[in-house]
């Protein structure tokens, strides 16, 4: 059977068939009345699958079956075929139609309503977290303080403070300007309250006892550094970043409340 492939394409998309069932149907219309191993044979579609396609065919209107042995199959005028298609189609809408009105009002209607305003939303933890290697990856830093909106909160250890002054300190700048409240909380010593009253013009810097290191922005992204800083290359420092405005809200709420006990820098008194 020598039959375009553009013209079983056309028929695909008029008659909403398969590429197997149009193959199928055209072979029979060649021959009038043939058997399913003659359909497979002039169609090229494998015998396993040509009982189950003629099956089809029959159900939609195609074709119609002649008993006897071998078994035949008998094809529709294609005027007739067209007809048949438009009534199935007609009454599948009607059909289709009075199950939608019927659904107006209903329980089901209502359960998708509140999917669609309550729904769950999927969340894929690949987009809330991810891990940062090395201390010289401080451009996350530098990218979630130009990023912050409303506020920041960074804890550090004493060394920390002064790597902070060093590589952040013009974007905490521009921070500020954009109304951004910075807090930072950090062991003052001898050694770094110079750096910490530098820091000072841009942020309020208190004293603390602990060595957590970590920042909030916005109460809904945080960066956790999870090693010690005094036992680790920097190469191999390890940072931790979350995206989850519940986390960091939390913990801020933890930070503000050991804030209200931390000593301001201009207040601080060192031996």
């Amino acid at each position: 059977m020598i039959v375009k492939e553009e013209f079983l394409g056309r028929l695909r998309k008029i008659f909403d068939l398969n590429m197997y069932e149009v193959k199928v149907w055209a072979a029979l219309l060649s021959r009038g009345v043939s058997t399913a191993g003659e359909l497979s044979d002039i169609s090229n579609v494998p015998r396993s699958r040509t009982y189950d396609i003629l099956e089809s065919l029959e159900k939609k209107g195609f074709v119609r079956m002649k008993l006897g042995k071998p078994i035949k199959f008998v094809a529709f005028k294609p005027t007739e075929v067209v007809e048949r298609v438009k009534r199935n189609v007609a009454k599948t809408a009607l059909d289709m139609g009075k199950r939608l009105d019927e659904l107006k009002g209903s329980d089901v209607l209502g359960e998708l309503n509140d999917l669609f305003t309550q729904g769950v939303k999927y969340i894929d933890p690949t987009d809330l977290s991810g891990a940062i290697r090395g201390r010289h990856n401080v451009y996350h830093l530098d990218m979630m303080i130009r990023a912050a909106e409303s506020n920041l909160v960074i804890a550090t250890t004493a060394e920390g403070l002064n790597r902070k002054f060093e590589s952040l300190k013009s974007a905490m700048e521009k921070a500020k300007k954009k109304g951004v409240s910075i807090k930072i909380a950090a062991p003052i010593t001898p050694k770094n309250i110079g750096i910490a009253k530098e820091l000072g013009k841009v942020a309020e810097v208190r004293h603390g006892k602990t060595n957590a290191r970590f920042m909030l922005a916005d109460n809904k992204e945080g960066l956790f550094m999870i090693l010690n800083d005094e036992e680790v290359h920097p190469s191999y420092d390890v940072g931790v970043w979350v995206n989850s405005p519940f986390f960091a809200s939390a913990l801020g709420q933890i930070f503000d409340a050991s804030w209200k006990d931390m000593t301001p820098v201009d207040k601080l008194k060192l031996k």
